[in-house]
């Protein structure tokens, strides 16, 4: 499970089973949403964010962060998809500890 970022206790992730579309998911106390990744000609279109079978998702408030981050790091977060799932290299987690607009 490569743990890509932690942005004030919101958990970015990989779950090493994922399959594609390429996604992630954002945990946060036991909350759980993911977003998916609509890619078109090479670049991120859209970003849907959608529940997961089984968990309570994220509150509005982590939402918010979520969306931010995800939308401030698409591009990493698909070449880390890339690097982990197809190349199959380490992922290294990062620490985001400064506000994210």
């Amino acid at each position: 499970m490569p743990k890509l970022y932690e942005y004030f206790g919101l958990i970015i992730l990989f779950y090493s089973n994922d399959h594609r579309p390429i996604h992630v998911h954002g945990k946060y106390q036991g909350k759980e949403s993911k977003a998916e990744f609509i890619i078109v000609g090479g670049e991120v279109k859209e970003i849907r964010i959608l529940p997961v079978r089984g968990k309570e998702p994220l509150d509005t408030k982590e939402l918010k962060k979520f969306r931010t981050l995800i939308e401030h790091f698409k591009k990493e977060i698909v070449q880390k998809w890339i690097d982990f799932f197809v190349l199959n290299k380490e992922v290294k987690p990062e620490t985001i500890n400064k506000k994210l607009d």
